[in-house]
């Protein structure tokens, strides 16, 4: 059936970021799929809250993606405890919207340490054990930032940037072996955050959506059926691609 080309069933799924926004929602349309969801983050109490939440199927541990050293043995530590890690969703990042001309060294490196360099050491270390078994699924996220220029944001961009080139470079690396790399770039997702920006800034709100062709904001799910697809069978034949989810924004005029 083709229902069940989009089962995760029996699979182990890491969703870094996974307590709050669009993590949760993909944990919570992995569940539904049939994964079993290993969610991350560095607070515990957004975790525990998360995983209570969304029940049996998902289990949580406290984690840096910027502590680089300490990314061997937390994967290990999966890997032992839980199981053969079948899908990684790199969705843990941070944005900062500041004047480029004062934008610090040190923030500028931040948002580089998490985005990228957090990002490939994670990927790294959990390719290790996926090419012993020849199976995996990455999907990172990547950001309409990648796609075209929006103002204030240039540490962020860059970042984002970067996770698009070492998609397409880790697809090609990794593909033949039986890993398929991809990335969601997600368009402008509803959420409390994005209404206080707007709310804020009502050029932006209106500019959004003129250059949306379906007129309208994103949903958490959206993504996250996004990323069911890509991590399932049903995608066996996809690697290597940024798919926008955005309503047509990348292409609105």
């Amino acid at each position: 059936m083709a229902s069940d080309l989009f089962s995760l069933n029996n699979k182990l799924a890491i969703v870094t970021g996974g307590g709050t926004g669009l993590g949760h929602g993909i944990t919570k349309a992995f569940i539904e799929a049939g994964a079993t969801v290993i969610i991350t983050g560095r607070r515990e109490d957004v975790l525990k809250e998360a995983a209570d939440k969304l029940g049996d199927n998902v289990h949580y541990i406290v984690n840096d993606v910027t502590e680089l050293d300490k990314l061997p043995s937390f994967v290990q530590g999966i890997e032992s405890k839980y199981g053969a890690i079948d899908i990684l969703v790199n969705n843990a990042g941070i944005n900062m919207k500041k004047p480029l001309t004062e934008v610090t060294d040190e923030e500028f490196n931040h948002i580089i340490q998490t985005n990228v360099n957090g990002l490939f050491s994670l990927t790294r270390e959990v390719a290790k054990h996926m090419l012993t078994r020849k199976s995996g699924s990455i999907i990172n996220i990547t950001s309409m930032a990648a796609i075209y220029g929006i103002t204030d944001v240039t540490a962020y961009t860059t970042s984002k940037t970067g996770v698009l080139g070492m998609t397409r470079s880790l697809a090609v690396d990794l593909s033949g072996k039986g890993i398929r790399v991809n990335a969601i770039a997600p368009g402008f997702i509803d959420s409390p955050m994005l209404r206080k920006a707007f709310d804020a800034d009502n050029d932006r709100r209106d500019r959004v959506l003129k250059r949306t062709p379906m007129n309208k904001l994103g949903q958490p799910e959206d993504v996250a059926y996004a990323a069911v697809y890509l991590a399932s069978d049903a995608a066996k034949f996809v690697t290597g691609v940024n798919l926008p989810v955005d309503g047509g924004n990348s292409i609105g005029f």
